[in-house]
């Protein structure tokens, strides 16, 4: 496939970092302090991941929802490639329904600046494992491949299936139907008791259709150019910072306060308030 071919472009960052675009939907992947940075900042370093997989016992299961240059799932790779031989292995499930940007990282004058350096650990060839034959396995590490659309492949994921989920889609403008009540509601089934959300969104709609579906909702941390991303977790105490009573006044002053599965007419909103304030991260304690 030639450059002109794939969906997806490198563009330069305004801090000089490369990232991709999609070309359709014109969104960047990590726009902010580009994709190393975010991948760390969001989604690694907040999950625990090395500490988790510390504990020993049963693998580790990581939902990488929305793998495109596979920048997240790489820096996961990373960490469990680096652990001891008692640690947890890591089985790390990539979603997505387009791998154009994924062949446009394994590029050679791609691959450093995406994370997916062709040294070290060999990333690059365990990636390019994945895009050849959907799946990746090292003593430490079983990487798969999920390829399709994500609500029909989610559908068929047993309960309690993910102790991790890395929620990397593109934006609610550009995918609303992934961004709903209902599509939380399902990610909630498919979580085991103790894991965790991680997502760039800091959105009120966002955290309002988490704690909808049945998460608890927290504070993330500040990355590039947003001051807070979100975590989410099956259990409030597991939440360094949970959302509070500010948040709720926050919520219903709020012109867009949930996902679009919430009919927008005042009954349905009340009904949708008054079922976010009774959430037990809110309750008084």
């Amino acid at each position: 496939m030639s450059e002109h071919e794939n969906g997806c472009e490198v563009v330069t960052l305004p801090n000089g970092l490369r990232a991709i675009r999609e070309r359709a939907c014109g969104e960047v992947m990590h726009p902010g302090s580009g994709p190393l940075m975010e991948a760390e900042s969001v989604y690694v370093t907040p999950s625990r991941m090395a500490a988790r997989m510390g504990e020993g016992g049963d693998p580790l299961v990581l939902f990488d929802v929305g793998l495109g240059a596979a920048t997240n799932a790489i820096t996961a790779w990373q960490v469990s490639e680096a652990q001891g031989p008692t640690a947890r292995r890591l089985e790390i499930v990539s979603f997505e329904h387009d791998l154009d940007a994924l062949r446009l990282a394994l590029e050679p004058e791609n691959a450093d600046a995406l994370g997916l350096t062709q040294s070290g650990a060999n990333a690059w060839a365990a990636a390019r494992s994945l895009l050849e034959h959907g799946r990746h396995e090292t003593p430490r590490t079983l990487w798969r491949l999920c390829l399709g659309d994500f609500r029909a492949s989610l559908a068929e994921v047993p309960d309690g299936s993910a102790d991790v989920v890395f929620w990397d889609l593109f934006s609610p403008r550009t995918a609303p139907a992934l961004w709903t009540v209902t599509m939380f509601q399902a990610l909630r089934r498919a979580c085991r008791e103790g894991a965790s959300l991680h997502t760039y969104s800091a959105s009120t709609s966002t955290r309002s259709g988490l704690l909808l579906g049945g998460f608890a909702v927290g504070v993330g941390e500040r990355t590039g150019d947003r001051d807070e991303t979100t975590i989410a977790a099956t259990r409030p105490e597991d939440l360094a910072r949970p959302l509070g009573a500010s948040w709720l006044g926050r919520l219903a002053r709020s012109s867009v306060p949930f996902p679009n599965d919430v009919p927008k007419d005042p009954a349905a909103w009340a009904e949708a308030l008054a079922r976010v304030q009774g959430c037990p991260q809110f309750r008084e304690r």
